[in-house]
């Protein structure tokens, strides 16, 4: 028996009935992204595009939010042509599997995995059997997963809930997963938020790693001052907001060290920004245009 046809179906309001008995956050710093199964063989499967192609589209924004904040990113794929001693049991469910053929094993385009990615094959439904996603994990001192991909109520299910007896916290990100039907979406939305895990939407991770990212900007002209004063190692006292920074020491690898950090944290602020006119009162201005710049893209984002 093979994956049936699947049809498109709604994820409004695909999280409205679902309590998660956790309250946990994501927080950058102890988090991994797990992209699961994005394969070109199993995307296929949907008839028509259009939800698959939504979920595309949230999965790529997570990605990109998740590396900017400095979330490692983790693939599974399934190989070809697995021998039956591989396959085992799963052939009595989902017959002989993925054919050996790069049109059907590869990623989807738009998700490509890029440099600095890491890629696990995966045999069984838990991305964590026969891989060594755990040890890589606990290496980094890595202790939440976040979960996007196909199917919800089997391998990303499966996953979640052997994530969460290894003591960690899994984050499911309910619009960007895609499963065969609305029903067995919502079977792995439920059973995660009761048994194993948080269950999350898009826009909310998206919001919660911005305002991670946030709590690392200055939020005030004197803490600014203070960031700045700490990377020049002078006292805070020593700079007037009007004061030229070259005259204090910034040289031009400060100037990068401090201005890929603003980049780092998604703001669209420039080398020849910074040093046009390198100020107290001039980059407090930089960083609040640039933030009010961020803000408009993410509401354009999800109009």
């Amino acid at each position: 028996m093979a994956i049936p046809k699947l049809h498109s179906y709604s994820l409004k309001d695909i999280t409205l009935d679902i309590q998660n008995r956790t309250n946990w956050q994501v927080e950058p710093d102890r988090a991994a992204l797990l992209i699961h199964d994005m394969q070109q063989y199993f995307v296929d499967f949907y008839e028509d595009k259009q939800m698959i192609e939504i979920i595309i589209g949230q999965i790529k924004s997570i990605k990109e939010a998740c590396v900017a904040a400095g979330i490692p990113v983790f693939y599974t794929a399934q190989p070809g042509n697995q021998s039956p001693d591989d396959r085992a049991l799963l052939t009595d469910f989902w017959g002989q599997g993925i054919p050996e053929d790069p049109k059907c094993t590869q990623v989807v385009s738009e998700l490509a995995p890029k440099k600095g990615d890491l890629f696990l094959k995966k045999c069984r439904y838990s991305a964590f059997k026969r891989s060594d996603l755990e040890l890589q994990l606990k290496n980094n001192q890595i202790n939440q997963l976040i979960i996007v991909g196909v199917y919800a109520h089997i391998g990303c299910m499966l996953t979640a809930a052997e994530a969460f007896m290894n003591d960690i916290q899994v984050f499911m990100v309910a619009d960007a997963l895609g499963d065969f039907s609305r029903e067995d979406h919502l079977y792995a939305l439920n059973y995660v938020a009761k048994r194993c895990g948080s269950v999350t939407t898009t826009e909310k991770l998206l919001c919660e790693l911005q305002a991670y990212a946030d709590s690392k900007l200055p939020r005030s002209k004197q803490q600014l001052k203070e960031q700045v004063a700490e990377l020049l190692e002078i006292n805070v006292t020593e700079i007037i907001d009007e004061d030229n920074l070259i005259d204090l020491g910034l040289d031009s690898i400060r100037t990068m060290n401090f201005l890929s950090d603003w980049q780092h944290r998604g703001l669209d602020i420039s080398f020849t920004d910074v040093a046009k006119s390198p100020s107290i009162n001039t980059w407090w201005q930089l960083l609040q245009t640039a933030r009010r710049g961020r803000i408009s893209r993410k509401l354009n984002a999800f109009s």
